[in-house]
């Protein structure tokens, strides 16, 4: 063989060799850009994993507070709500109680005795008879507005079955009829003694319809000496648990001490003038008018 062709082949290895090499580092080449590009991927993905982890925290938190601005909305509301139908009923109880009250007779609570004026024109809208057990003369009719009468004879049962007996001798007088009785009472007694124990008309409080005069047996049917039977005990001590008051105690400025003549003016004002171990006439008018509303409850 000659020189040329061991040159050849020569120059054949040397391009195989050159080829091996190029192909080596142009694989090496795409080795390194996979890796390169894997690691850029990689990194990719855990940044859009961090941002999608911040992302759905961000949601959660914009999420709860919504709701808490929802919720917190729906109590505003309820409150405001709670609060319109606090005033609605508010509003509501003071018309039915201004309906209450014009319904209430104001002359009811008034202090009459020597005080304010009851003119020949006033009389109860209602009376009613009262039933003739209840009275101490069965032949003598008497009257009490409708709205008392219950209450004095649950007051005269219950005396009745602690065993007291216990009637009324007078109840509803008008002003004609006190000023007839104020004028016998002036020629029995004089005008001066009459004073002392009987209202002129129209400062009575039998006029009002709510009054009566108590009498019990064992007292020859008078009102003097009442003081001392049991009955009056009883009625000093319960009486105001039915609504009524002794209208002239013991040292009144009014008239003499009458522990027969008793007036209805409700439980509440009733009892607290009991427990406080206070008399009717002692009070204001303002004051007694705060009652007015629930006279009848």
């Amino acid at each position: 063989m000659d020189d040329s062709f061991y040159r050849h082949i020569t120059l054949g290895y040397r391009v195989t060799a050159g080829f091996l090499v190029v192909l080596v580092f142009a694989m090496a080449g795409i080795s390194w850009y996979g890796y390169t590009r894997i690691t850029t991927l990689s990194g990719q993905v855990v940044e859009l994993a961090s941002t999608t982890a911040h992302l759905q925290s961000s949601i959660t938190e914009a999420t709860t507070s919504i709701n808490a601005a929802i919720k917190q909305d729906r109590q505003n509301v309820q409150y405001q709500l709670g609060g319109v139908k606090e005033q609605v009923g508010s509003i509501g109880g003071t018309v039915n109680d201004l309906q209450k009250l014009s319904k209430t007779d104001p002359q009811l609570l008034a202090k009459y005795s020597k005080v304010f004026f009851l003119s020949e024109n006033y009389a109860p809208a209602r009376l009613v008879l009262m039933p003739t057990q209840y009275q101490y003369d069965e032949k003598k009719p008497l009257q009490l507005i409708p709205e008392v009468l219950p209450y004095f004879q649950r007051m005269v049962d219950q005396a009745k079955s602690d065993g007291i007996a216990l009637y009324a001798q007078s109840a509803y007088r008008s002003f004609n009829s006190q000023g007839a009785l104020k004028g016998q009472y002036a020629v029995t007694y004089g005008s001066g003694t009459a004073n002392t124990f009987s209202a002129d008309q129209g400062y009575s409080e039998h006029q009002l319809g709510t009054t009566v005069d108590l009498i019990t047996t064992g007292t020859s049917g008078q009102l003097t000496g009442f003081d001392k039977t049991p009955a009056y005990t009883w009625v000093l001590a319960n009486a105001h648990r039915y609504g009524f008051v002794l209208s002239y105690p013991q040292k009144n400025s009014y008239y003499i001490f009458e522990p027969w003549h008793w007036r209805f003016v409700g439980m509440k004002l009733a009892t607290d003038l009991h427990n406080q171990n206070k008399y009717f006439y002692e009070l204001d008018q303002r004051t007694i008018d705060t009652y007015l509303l629930n006279v009848f409850d």
